[in-house]
């Protein structure tokens, strides 16, 4: 008798409930809103894609990630992949690589184009691409590696370097043709002595350099006046 009345009991609150989702769906809120709230929120839950790199978090989409049909990242997040990758106690997919270079990856994923800080190496983005199999980002951070490997560096100039050996009371003429593009590198004493009449007079040895630009053109290797000056006091060596 007891389970008789359970059961009457169950079956009247089952009939009140759906009486009561019965005049929701009369009025249309049921379906328009809860229904197309829940689908949202739940497209949505599948949509974000958590990943853990090297320790470090990246929250982004499924749609970023799928940018590129053959890469890594693609067959990562399908649901039907073909990769085993475990997942962390948040979720997320844990990936053992640099974060570093990581984020220019995520960046071209997400908007298609290449950036790079300066303070990160273009290699090590090349490196992150090619293993994670990012085609035409891979052309992208080659090319660029090539353009800066083609333009001159700051540090590019050459220098022309000549040894002179002058006298003491010479010492003042010479530092007037410095003026000339030439400048100091280092002077010696050279310890010799010798006779003037009655007078004696240290020798020096004087090193002096010259910028020139990368191609030595006419203008970097013609001497002007006061260079002549410089070869000619050299010429003693």
């Amino acid at each position: 008798m007891a389970e008789f009345n359970f059961f009457v009991i169950c079956k009247k609150i089952y009939f009140c409930l759906w009486y009561a989702m019965a005049e929701r769906l009369s009025d249309g809120d049921f379906t328009k809103e809860n229904i197309q709230k829940f689908n949202s929120e739940r497209r949505s839950s599948k949509q974000w894609v958590k990943l853990n790199v090297g320790g470090t978090y990246f929250l982004t989409t499924k749609t970023t990630l799928c940018r590129d049909p053959n890469s890594f990242l693609y067959r990562l997040v399908q649901e039907d992949s073909d990769l085993i990758s475990d997942r962390d106690e948040t979720g997320a997919y844990l990936i053992d690589r640099d974060p570093t270079y990581f984020s220019p990856v995520l960046n071209y994923l997400r908007h298609g184009k290449l950036v790079i800080n300066n303070d990160i190496a273009e290699e090590g983005v090349l490196e992150e691409a090619e293993f994670y199999n990012i085609t035409e980002l891979i052309r992208l951070v080659k090319e660029r590696i090539c353009n800066r490997e083609r333009r001159p560096q700051k540090d590019s100039k050459k220098h022309v370097y000549r040894v002179l050996q002058f006298h003491e009371e010479e010492l003042t003429q010479m530092v007037s043709t410095m003026s000339d593009g030439w400048k100091f590198e280092q002077l010696i004493n050279i310890g010799s002595q010798y006779n003037y009449g009655n007078e004696e007079h240290a020798e020096f040895l004087c090193v002096v350099s010259r910028e020139c630009g990368n191609s030595l053109n006419s203008n970097d290797v013609e001497p002007t006046d006061r260079a002549k000056v410089l070869q000619q006091k050299g010429s003693r060596m």
